[in-house]
């Protein structure tokens, strides 16, 4: 991920909306929708998350359900379209080299079909919800998980 203008509270919350395995692979900065957030892409899905101070918003992209990825780029910036279950979703003002490699990525997977896409996750029973983490223990979480890097943990401790 080239630049987190816009981004840095999602990445901070990113560990609570993945799903128990789940193995973040890319990320990006863009505007669906609602607003400014983070693109994920996982080994099971395609997600935008937006974690305001007033709102939270999720979309969830399953493998199986897009149909086609597209990327367009202007001077700057570029723009994804996913089609997925007769619906179009456009995410603007995307990094162009972050959003090529995340659509070359989605297509590689899509091509593959079914077959060749990740299993998906078992239904998990509820489990009564941990004690809230620390602004560090995610962070800390997430440098585990491998979403981020020594580099950008430490940046980040900093900040908190």
């Amino acid at each position: 991920m080239s630049h987190r203008l816009g981004s840095n509270r999602e990445i901070r919350k990113l560990v609570e909306y993945l799903r128990e395995g789940e193995t973040v692979t890319h990320l990006l900065g863009g505007v669906y929708g609602p607003g400014t957030g983070l693109v994920v892409l996982t080994d099971r899905r395609l997600m935008f998350l937006k974690d305001g101070w007033t709102s939270q918003v999720t979309e969830d992209f399953p493998f199986e359900k897009i149909s086609s990825v597209q990327w367009s780029a202007g001077m700057l910036l570029g723009k994804i379209t996913i089609f997925a279950s007769g619906n179009k979703a456009v995410i603007d003002q995307v990094q162009k080299p972050d959003g090529k490699a995340m659509v070359d990525a989605i297509n590689g997977i899509i091509s593959r079909g079914p077959a060749h896409a990740p299993a998906p996750a078992a239904p998990v029973r509820q489990v009564p919800e941990p004690a809230p983490m620390s602004s560090f223990e995610m962070v800390k979480e997430l440098r585990n998980r491998g979403v981020l890097t020594p580099e950008e943990f430490g940046v980040i401790v900093n900040r908190l």
